[in-house]
């Protein structure tokens, strides 16, 4: 029997899946691969119950939303019901998750191409924070 060997070469379904990938977040299956390799399928479980928990608060937003039309974005929420410190705190809570999470998928991103390109993952990293920048 013939030994099989892994090949480094995209096909047209890759190309579709990374892109699927790259709609969903990179960090996404980078975070989850890692956590699956770690944690087996039990990990499903865990997802499972934060992905309810979200259902539920993104219902009460959306109620919360409905039950007042003027709000512009959900940083007024918390500044109306529980005060301007909240609401300050919120807001910039949220920009810091964004920039997180733009770090993670510009490492991702390195992380990725280091694999398919050997290259230093510092080159397609900068290149994507440069374009970013841009």
């Amino acid at each position: 029997m013939e030994q099989q060997e892994l090949k480094r070469d995209l096909k047209n379904r890759h190309v579709q899946l990374i892109a699927i990938g790259g709609t969903i977040g990179t960090g996404l299956f980078l975070g989850s691969g890692k956590a699956i390799s770690l944690a087996g399928p039990s990990i499903i479980f865990a997802y499972l119950i934060v992905g309810i928990a979200l259902f539920f608060v993104m219902r009460a937003l959306g109620e919360m939303l409905l039950s007042k039309g003027g709000y512009a974005s959900f940083t007024e929420f918390a500044t109306e019901y529980l005060g301007d410190w909240a609401g300050y705190i919120t807001g910039w809570t949220y920009w810091f998750c964004w920039v997180m999470t733009a770090m993670a998928d510009i490492i991702a991103v390195g992380m990725y191409t280091q694999y398919w390109f050997d290259i230093p993952q510092w080159v397609p990293a900068i290149a994507c924070l440069v374009v970013l920048l841009i």
